[in-house]
């Protein structure tokens, strides 16, 4: 994928078929700590511990139709490609929240891409679903509830 938005919209997309209809995306740029934070948080049916450590893999998913699941393998290389690092945390029945740090001024960082674009794609193509995207860059914040 080239660009954040991309593995945002892959990401949300999973939580989605999880049985998601809540999902909150929030980005926090910070250029004095060389960081950009990304935090995607879903209330779909969340994954036991075994789960959780095999999400990463290309070769397992839990889909049906297609044998290998390249979405959060594809970010979790983004990331560690960028210098930063990612945390998936998750109980079954309650949700899952995946934060990812990004180096900013790693020279393999991507681009951030159209995410407002994605945003709009996601709640247009899902008005069931609450999607609350929150941005903050230094003393700018951009906030948006697909529900309000």
């Amino acid at each position: 994928m080239q660009d954040l938005s991309l593995h945002i919209l892959d990401i949300v997309e999973n939580a989605i078929r999880a049985g998601a209809d809540k999902i909150i995306i929030e980005i926090s740029e910070d250029a004095g700590k060389d960081q950009l934070i990304v935090d995607i948080k879903d209330n779909g049916l969340g994954m036991d511990s075994k789960t959780i450590k095999k999400a990463a893999d290309p070769f397992f998913t839990t889909k049906e139709k297609r044998k290998f699941g390249l979405g959060l393998s594809l970010f979790s290389q983004a990331v560690e490609q960028a210098g930063g690092s990612i945390k998936i945390k998750s109980k079954k029945g309650v949700g899952t929240k995946i934060t990812a740090v990004f180096k900013l001024s790693h020279p393999d960082m991507k681009p951030k891409g159209d995410i407002l674009g994605t945003i709009g794609a996601l709640v247009a193509a899902n008005p069931k679903i609450q999607v609350i995207y929150n941005y903050r860059k230094g003393d700018y914040n951009y906030f948006f509830d697909s529900f309000k």
